[in-house]
């Protein structure tokens, strides 16, 4: 599968290092959070990379639910179980949870369906910031604080009526913003659809800390730099 180029096997366990992580955000997910960067000081494994192994390595199942609880930081070795179960965690060597795993239903283990799903939702989630944030914080008239951003993936979930199909396709749905002081929850919503047909539904839950009155002229700011990041990316390839 073509995600063999963003980890490495080391003694049966998987290590991404950053140059890994960094490649996949920027490459595949669209995703320029400053923390997926190689040279961050508070660097992780986007969690995105982590969902695409889990469906790698144990197939595609009618019912899935990722719930995230660490971020994987530089040198961390993790272990991907070999199991039947429909619970398990991925860890490390301390036993140090970073991601529950939770199945049910049907299992598939086709390429040809798998990698244009994964495809397909990291394209959505990566670049949730700004196209999809920025416009609920604004309904919301609250924002991140941008001079330390703190945006959290909690939690991914999905279900698919059946397997049967072919070429799958992912769109956007409705999207929400709980906000509780300076705590936001956001959902955002997709469906799937294959076959002139929608096929399953999903969401991904972010966790927004810090947050504070909407202010245009700094989240715009915030915003352009993040996009001028990108260009600059794209157009240095």
């Amino acid at each position: 599968m073509f995600l063999k180029q963003f980890y490495s096997d080391c003694e049966n366990k998987i290590s991404i290092d950053p140059e890994q992580a960094s490649l996949f955000a920027k490459n595949i997910a669209g995703d320029f959070n400053p923390i997926h960067d190689t040279e961050a000081k508070r660097f992780c494994v986007p969690g995105d990379l982590l969902f695409a192994l889990v469906l790698e390595k144990y197939g595609l199942s009618q019912k899935m639910c990722f719930s995230f609880s660490g971020m994987v930081g530089r040198g961390v070795l993790l272990n991907f179980p070999p199991t039947q179960s429909n619970a398990f965690d991925i860890t490390d060597d301390n036993a140090r949870t970073y991601l529950r795993v939770e199945r049910e239903g049907s299992i598939v283990s086709d390429e040809a369906l798998i990698e244009p799903f994964i495809c397909n939702y990291v394209a959505f989630s990566g670049p949730n910031f700004p196209h999809v944030l920025v416009p609920l914080m604004e309904r919301h008239k609250v924002m991140i604080n941008t001079e330390r951003p703190l945006v959290i993936y909690e939690k991914m979930s999905f279900e698919f009526a059946h397997l049967n199909f072919t070429e799958p396709k992912l769109e956007g749905a409705d999207s929400t913003l709980d906000v509780n002081g300076k705590r936001g929850t956001a959902l955002l919503h997709f469906i799937v659809k294959a076959d002139n047909e929608t096929v399953g539904t999903g969401y991904k839950k972010l966790v927004i800390s810090g947050m504070r009155e909407y202010n245009h002229e700094l989240i715009q700011a915030f915003t352009d730099d993040y996009l001028a990041r990108m260009e600059s990316y794209k157009t240095a390839m």
